[in-house]
């Protein structure tokens, strides 16, 4: 396995009726935000439990900084992690939830303030946590997990709840911590929500790992089809075969055609003699994309 500061190695967990991590390998690189993505139930929340030492593997290993995070020296001060927006007490401040885990990590109430302004939470800070919105829990997760001052984040699903400018106002910060060498790695469910934010592209479905790619590689998925009517559909997929071209069968007379411009499309058409009666480009999106990884398959 190559370095890295999160190591996967071929990860599996095996629970009575499933298994929800199949011999998954991925690494994560510093100095970048990688999207963990997934739909729900693909297993992202049960790799990052095991990464942080929550749940033992049944098989392979997951490694942070080289150790098992359980091994790690000062993992509090080198790992900020937020698996749940939740495990706050209701009747506490803001301040007080933080003062709390920053005085059983030794570190000063100072860092306290210090990371309440980071997310802007400084208005609230002496709020009882039960009257904040679930936006407000998510930031505060992320106060909590800035304490330290990490090198490695790792955020489970933390735009949920946010409004726009609250995922705007995260993206920038995910943005400005990796630029500084640290290192994010964000889970989520949904493509489109992180596409402006991450630099790479982990999915998984089914516990398995489907692509492992940059998101500039991702996104050069999604230079779209082309939608081709003809009578002759048979002579024309022949065609494009014949030109190393790839299409999927729409119906008796149309197909898909991926991977070509619609001039390349036509001047196969002339050449073989197929009458084009419609030549329409179609786009798709990175949410397009990550919809057919991880559909799926048919019976």
């Amino acid at each position: 396995m190559a370095d890295g500061q999160i190591v996967v190695d071929r990860l599996t967990k095996q629970y009575p009726k499933v298994r929800a991590v199949d011999d998954l390998s991925f690494t994560v690189e510093p100095g970048r935000v990688t999207g963990f993505l997934g739909p729900n139930g693909a297993g992202k929340t049960t790799t990052l439990r095991m990464v942080l030492g929550l749940a033992a593997p049944s098989s392979g290993r997951a490694l942070v900084f080289d150790k098992l995070y359980a091994d790690l020296p000062q993992a509090a001060l080198r790992v900020g992690a937020v698996l749940e927006a939740t495990d706050f007490h209701p009747g506490r401040s803001g301040r007080d939830h933080l003062r709390t885990l920053s005085r059983a990590a030794s570190l000063p109430d100072s860092r306290v303030d210090e990371v309440l302004t980071l997310v802007e939470l400084s208005d609230a800070a002496r709020r009882r946590v039960k009257g904040y919105s679930l936006g407000m829990r998510q930031r505060l997760g992320l106060a909590a997990a800035l304490l330290g001052d990490p090198e490695l984040l790792v955020l489970d699903e933390p735009a949920n709840g946010l409004d726009p400018e609250g995922v705007r106002w995260l993206r920038d910060f995910l943005r400005d911590f990796a630029s500084k060498g640290r290192t994010v790695l964000i889970s989520s469910h949904v493509l489109a929500e992180v596409a402006q934010t991450v630099d790479q592209v982990l999915i998984i479905n089914r516990g398995k790992l489907v692509v492992e790619s940059s998101l500039e590689q991702l996104t050069a998925r999604v230079g779209g089809s082309v939608r081709v009517r003809t009578p002759e559909r048979a002579k024309l997929e022949q065609a494009l075969q014949g030109g190393g071209i790839d299409s999927t069968v729409v119906d008796d007379r149309s197909l898909l055609v991926h991977g070509a411009s619609s001039d390349k499309i036509g001047d196969l058409a002339f050449a073989a003699g197929v009458p084009i009666h419609e030549l329409v480009a179609e786009g798709s999106s990175l949410e397009d994309v990550f919809l057919e990884l991880t559909a799926e398959p048919q019976p």
